[in-house]
């Protein structure tokens, strides 16, 4: 698999969360459900996303992800219900453009896995997936998704 695969150093995004557990097969619903809520609110406070919507994956077991859900936003804001306040930490990171059905990134993320392996780099177990588009917006064949490795130092 082409890609090109950068290694750079990240400064800190303050965001906007919902943290949940799901099997992948109920992820669609999960994640819809996590950004309605959270672009409600971000309305009530006259608030807007200030990049697109992220998951964070903190495992990789698919009867069980656990994954942060938000958006990132331009300054701090106070969270409210199952909406948290965090931040994408600083750091470095290991990142790449997808095009493609989300069904078809496995092999996507085995050259990311390869070419962190052959540059000695090692992550942390947090993967950042921002959607840039959606389906319900162009047909899979079109769909943006930056995948991003947190990494240690």
């Amino acid at each position: 698999m082409d890609c090109a695969i950068e290694l750079s150093e990240q400064p800190s995004r303050p965001v906007l969360y919902i943290r949940a557990r799901t099997a992948v097969g109920n992820l669609p619903q999960v994640l819809g459900k996590a950004y309605s809520e959270i672009i409600a609110y971000l309305n009530e406070l006259g608030e807007a996303p200030a990049d697109a919507a992220f998951a964070a994956y903190y495992n990789m077991d698919m009867e069980n992800l656990d994954v942060e859900i938000g958006f990132p936003v331009a300054k701090p804001l106070a969270g409210k219900g199952d909406i948290q306040a965090g931040e994408i930490p600083a750091g470095r990171q290991v990142s790449s453009l997808y095009k493609g059905p989300y069904s078809k990134m496995e092999p996507f993320y085995a050259a990311m896995s390869r070419w962190m392996s052959e540059n000695n780099i090692t992550p942390t177990g947090v993967v950042y997936e921002f959607y840039y588009n959606c389906p319900a917006e162009v047909p899979e064949e079109e769909l943006l998704t930056k995948v991003a490795f947190l990494v240690k130092l």
